[in-house]
């Protein structure tokens, strides 16, 4: 069977640098579980890492494409299953690390996505509903008729909520019952990482506070500059799609900071929401930083445990 570990959470826990630590102590290689870091150029708004950081340990899934070119869930399973076979054959284990609930089930629990074919009118006027009432409307109605896919599918990424209605609209079916999960296919060890709330929130604020410093503004600018407009799904990632309105003139300074700041700690919250319903992750939670070097090697301890010493037992 093959291995395969995950390091899962909110956003902002610290899960790559965690992921990093690990592999220090455990010959693996990173998978990123990120919606937003397969695209080139959003670098500073997804918090992505940066070659040094990585410390010699592969990474893989993370600027794969352009902000303007279309990429799906099921491409993303689709490039990912080979990617932990061929790790398995080197030797290594697979580390999918990432906060995209989405993305880790499909590949932890190898659903089969049934293909639907695409209906351009019905996706065009649900696009242009979303335009005039906002992502977080169409979010609403998908909720009402498919809960299970709303719970998975973030407000803000208008690409996969016009998807799923699209697709309960042309089938009748909820979107969530076209999708069959395969469980068994890994050897699987999933560590979360949470915080205490009021820490986590704190924590969050800052990595605002700082995405903005090291020049999050200017990186969008950057890339409204090179043609890449507002409607894109890369573009609606959280802190830019508040910075385009801020640039639009349609929100003050003041009040974007505070827009991302909340968003942000509301994203948090509905990822650990999500990642708690699923009972095979093993929970640690950080209640300082200083705990964090103690963390990495329990989560070695675990892995190892789960994936290599059980394999030799049986």
């Amino acid at each position: 069977m093959l291995k395969l570990a995950a390091i899962v959470g909110p956003t902002g826990v610290g899960k790559s640098r965690i992921a990093v630590g690990v592999g220090q102590l455990l010959g693996i290689e990173v998978i990123s579980c990120d919606s937003m870091q397969i695209y080139r150029g959003l670098d500073v708004g997804t918090a992505k890492i940066t070659e040094s950081e990585m410390m010699g340990i592969p990474h893989h899934m993370i600027d794969i494409c352009d902000p303007d070119q279309p990429f799906s869930v099921s491409d993303y399973q689709k490039m990912v299953k080979p990617l932990i076979e061929e790790i398995n054959e080197r030797g290594k284990i697979p580390v999918l690390v990432g906060g995209t609930g989405l993305y880790y089930q499909v590949v932890v629990d190898d659903y089969q996505l049934y293909p639907i074919k695409a209906t351009p009118e019905v996706r065009r006027a649900l696009n242009e509903e979303a335009e005039l009432l906002g992502n977080q409307v169409l979010h609403r109605r998908l909720e009402a008729l498919d809960p299970e896919a709303a719970g998975r599918i973030s407000p803000n990424d208008r690409k996969r909520i016009v998807r799923a209605l699209e697709v309960i609209q042309v089938t009748g079916q909820p979107f969530s019952a076209l999708q069959r999960k395969n469980p068994g296919r890994y050897r699987l060890a999933v560590a979360g990482i949470t915080m205490p709330r009021p820490l986590l929130y704190e924590q969050l604020d800052r990595r605002v506070d700082s995405m903005l410093e090291r020049g999050l503004l200017e990186e969008v600018r950057g890339l409204l500059a090179r043609g890449y407009g507002p409607g894109l799904n890369s573009m609606q990632a959280l802190g830019y799609a508040q910075i385009i309105r801020y640039l639009e003139g349609d929100l003050s300074w003041e009040d974007t900071v505070a827009q991302i700041k909340r968003d942000t700690r509301r994203y948090a919250k509905r990822q650990l929401t999500w990642f708690r319903k699923d009972h095979r992750i093993n929970w640690w939670e950080l209640s300082k930083p200083t705990d964090e070097e103690a963390l990495i090697h329990q989560i070695y301890d675990y892995f190892r445990r789960t994936l290599i010493d059980d394999c030799r037992i049986g």
